[in-house]
């Protein structure tokens, strides 16, 4: 996969440049409107602008030619970061998808002079794009179809009735055995943990819960792998401290990494986060763990999972912290539960 250059699109070979988000599941969810890119326009070529630290995930995309990374900080404005990669752009594309609806994210299209830029409207950003769609969340009532329905005619996608392709991660089976190696695993069938949500601790299952459902893993002869980043180390120790056979991988591999072995894993336990959605892409069994936000809205995207919600009367109320104050929609959970849906599903 090449890094963005001068060269100018072929008449025969249509080239779409694609804004994406700057979330891992949400790049993760991208790839479906890459897929469906690719289906309806044979012989495309794709450029994703996204964050430098999503190039792990989208080299993992057989949809994607290229990627133009966007050095700006979460929250940063960067006008000139912005105006420099629009440069190198220029003349390059017949069609722009802006996913994201910030103003600042439709800068770069405006300033390539893009000839078309879809985009919902929103953020006071009509002069930057000159295909505007409203954003129904009736029918769109799911990211990913918001993501595909910027891909298809405003008709067709108003309708909200096109199919989805589920999004699928190539794993690198080199990488995997060095891995392994490396932090020293076992052959033990092994169970991913995923006790991360980057939104707030509403999303978050008590890290009590996960240690106790290790510990009866590993009673049952499984390996538990907690996977997250550096802001996970902490929660990983709470997990897997004088547990046998329960690593705590967190802030020790890559995002690539992470796609490998979530792949190698035969389930995991997560909380709706961006590894979710990776560990969905790869194929792996999931038990999704959903407390304040809704599996309805941001589903693992496979038809390989079980999703555990109680659907209390406060939820899904889509809030970082518990308005109540309880959190009752994920400490009423119990391990057990949990516990009992691994097993059955391990046969």
């Amino acid at each position: 996969m090449a890094e963005a250059r001068q060269t100018p699109a072929s008449a025969g070979e249509p080239r779409i440049l694609v804004v994406g988000p700057s979330w891992v599941g949400d790049m993760v969810m991208a790839q479906s409107l890459f897929m469906t890119l690719k289906a309806r326009q044979p012989g495309s070529r794709i450029t994703v602008v996204a964050p430098a630290w999503s190039r792990p995930i989208l080299e993992r995309m057989d949809e994607v030619d290229e990627v133009a990374c966007l050095e700006v900080g979460h929250g940063q404005f960067g006008l000139a970061t912005r105006r420099h990669l629009a440069r190198s752009l220029q003349g390059r594309f017949d069609h722009a998808i802006v996913l994201p609806r910030s103003w600042k994210s439709a800068l770069v299209p405006f300033l390539a002079r893009i000839p078309l830029r879809t985009g919902f409207t929103g953020e006071q950003r009509l002069w930057l794009l000159n295909d505007r769609r409203r954003l129904d969340k009736t029918v769109l009532d799911q990211t990913v179809k918001r993501f595909v329905a910027l891909g298809l005619p405003a008709e067709e996608a108003a309708r909200g009735d096109f199919p989805i392709h589920r999004p699928k991660l190539r794993l690198d089976t080199e990488n995997l055995v060095e891995r392994r190696v490396e932090l020293g695993l076992s052959s033990r069938p092994a169970i991913g943990m995923m006790p991360g949500a980057e939104y707030g601790p509403a999303k978050q299952w008590p890290l009590t819960y996960f240690r106790e459902l290790a510990r009866l893993l590993v009673v049952e002869g499984f390996e538990v792998r907690v996977l997250g980043g550096p802001k996970d180390v902490d929660a990983g120790e709470v997990i897997a401290d004088a547990l046998p056979h329960t690593h705590n991988l967190c802030g020790r591999t890559r995002l690539a990494d992470a796609v490998d072995l979530l792949g190698d894993c035969q389930q995991v336990v997560t909380n709706d986060s961006g590894l979710m959605h990776v560990a969905a892409a790869v194929g792996t069994r999931i038990q999704a763990i959903y407390g304040s936000s809704s599996p309805g809205y941001t589903p693992p995207l496979t038809e390989n999972a079980e999703v555990h919600y109680l659907g209390l009367d406060c939820s899904p109320c889509f809030q970082r912290t518990c308005p109540l104050g309880h959190t009752n929609c994920l400490n009423q959970l119990m391990p057990e539960r949990v516990l009992r849906a691994v097993l059955e599903s391990a046969g």
